[in-house]
Formats: structure tokens, sequence, C-alpha cells
């Protein structure tokens, strides 16, 4: 199967681009290098720097690249920008996306995939989030998701043969993740207290988060572009359903980059957080419910928290100490 990943260069996107090498399947990426990095990928899979914004540019990829799939990835990912700045959260979210689903649908393209976010898309919710919550996104970033899926649904509507996968990610994190900038906090932490510098908690720490180790998140993308559907469009939450507060993985990732650094012969202590006033956007708590997709495809987590957390801490230091 050839398929199009667009962001592919980026933390999640080569990471499925990954998943589908081993099981034999032709990868194509389509990234700005915004937020991508050629690092991402092995040197022989087919780039093409073009922006989703680019109508002309993105369908004349698809015209040569004939892709019977996408996987789409590339997006505005902040939240606390898309507060800022809406109008361009919804440029690259919505304009972006829908530039994506003309030209599939007019090259015939036999599924779509789209990354969409279980925390934006519910709101603050304590229990595991099931598919069928009633949506309550709190971010411009959540709305935009909320309308992508939308729009995915009325293109299988529209289009015979084409079907089309929500997934609905919670706390991504793993290697390759950026730690520069508007980063996943597990990125920036581990970054920090390896080189033995404070963190800065928003909030009081008991913000509760639903992590998912990247890699299965890649192992769900291809099971929902090799699975059976049953419907022409689906929408599956990717997450533990296991509740960790921020506070509890400041504690987790000092201890892991402690060992880090005795390894090396390193014996600075740690210093303990730091606390700040909580994001624009950011919700207090988020669980979700995989049931749906562990019924239907058979996806279950396979990387626990603690040894996620230990896996991702050991590749950063890996590079913090090269």
């Amino acid at each position: 199967m050839r398929v199009l990943v667009t962001g592919g260069a980026g933390f999640i996107g080569g990471h499925i681009v990954d998943a589908l090498l081993e099981a034999g399947h032709t990868p194509l990426v389509v990234d700005n290098f915004s937020a991508g990095d050629t690092d991402n990928l092995p040197s022989h899979v087919e780039v093409f720097d073009v922006d989703i914004r680019n109508r002309e540019e993105l369908t004349r990829v698809f015209v040569d690249c004939q892709p019977d799939a996408v996987s789409h990835h590339a997006a505005q990912l902040s939240v606390s920008r898309s507060v800022r700045e809406p109008a361009f959260d919804a440029e690259v979210n919505i304009l972006g996306w829908l530039n994506v689903l003309e030209a599939a649908a007019k090259q015939d393209v036999n599924r779509i995939l789209f990354a969409s976010s279980g925390g934006t898309y519910y709101g603050n919710i304590h229990q595991p989030a099931t598919e069928d919550l009633p949506p309550r996104p709190e971010s411009p970033y959540g709305f935009t998701k909320l309308t992508g899926e939308h729009y995915l649904e009325f293109f299988t509507r529209q289009h015979p043969g084409l079907t089309g996968v929500s997934l609905r990610y919670s706390n991504v994190y793993g290697p390759r993740q950026s730690s520069v900038g508007e980063a996943g906090v597990i990125a920036i932490f581990a970054s920090r207290l390896l080189q033995a510098e404070s963190v800065v908690i928003n909030g009081d720490g008991s913000a509760l988060r639903d992590f998912v180790y990247v890699t299965d998140v890649a192992r769900a993308n291809l099971l929902a572009l090799e699975g059976k559907l049953d419907h022409r469009y689906r929408a599956y939450n990717i997450g533990t359903g296991q509740g960790t507060t921020i506070s509890q993985l400041a504690d987790t990732l000092s201890t892991f980059a402690t060992e880090e650094r005795a390894n090396r012969q390193l014996t600075e202590p740690i210093p303990l957080p730091q606390y700040g006033p909580p994001r624009a956007g950011d919700i207090h708590a988020n669980l979700i419910d995989s049931s749906r997709i562990r019924q239907e495809l058979g996806w279950t987590p396979e990387v626990d928290v603690k040894t996620g957390l230990q896996q991702t801490t050991r590749w950063f230091a890996e590079r913090v100490f090269a």
C-alpha cells in the first residue's frame, strides 16, 4: 500500500513511517519542515517539501504519487497558539485539511486517517471518555479538530469507495519529540531534568493527563489503515485510560533523570519544580476510553507509562550527553 503521510517528518509522523516500512508498505511524506526534521526519517523515503496550505503544489503531489491511503498529521499543534492566533490555527487545521481531502478524493484514495485529539475534543473530564460523549472543546485548536472530523465524515458520504477514520489521541509522548518551543511536557521536562535544571509546572500540578507512547500510536495508525471497517466513517480513541498528574510526572522523570546522570558520574542534585499560572486553553483533566478500537481492530497500548517514561528519558540522555 502506498501511504501518503502528511507531517511525516514530525514526531508522530516519523514513527508512523517506521511502522509502515516494517509492515511492508510504501510511505510517502509531505512536510513543510516548520516542525519536522529529516532526522526523523530513513534516507530512502520519498519526501515532498510542501505546505498543505498550498493547494496547487499539494494536488501535484497527489497526482504524481497516486497514494492508496493518507495518514494526515500535518497541523498547527499548539493549544496556546490557537488561543492567541485562532485565524492561523484555522488556516492550517481547516483550510489545509480541506486541501488534503479534496486532493485525495480527486485521486480516488481508498482510506484517510485524521489525527484528532481526545484531550481537546472532550474537554475537562475525570472519567475515561467514550467516543459517544458529546464534544466540548475549550480552545480554537479543539474546535478545528472537531470541524476536521466532520469534514472527513462528509467526504466519505460524498465519495463512494472512500473510508475515513479519526484517531482521537490522548497525550502522545516518546523518543524524537521536540523539547523546544511549545513542545510536549514530557520532552521539556526530561531535557531540563537531565541537565539538572528546574522545570516549571503550569498550575498546581494536579492536572490529570492520559499519556500514550508514540509507538502504540503508530501501531494504531497501521491497524486503522489495514483493518476492515464496518462503517464508511469511524472515530477511535487512542489512549490508556490511566491518569497521571503533572506532579507525578515530574517526580517520575526526576527519578529516571537522576539515574541517567548517576550513570555518567554526575552528582549535582536536580532542583524541585517551580509553579506558574495555567496556560491559556489548557484543560484540567482528561482521560479517554479506547474500548472501541480494542474490540473492532484489536489495538491495545503495549507500553505502560513507567516503561515509556524510562525509555524516553534514556533517549534524551543519549542526546543531552552526546
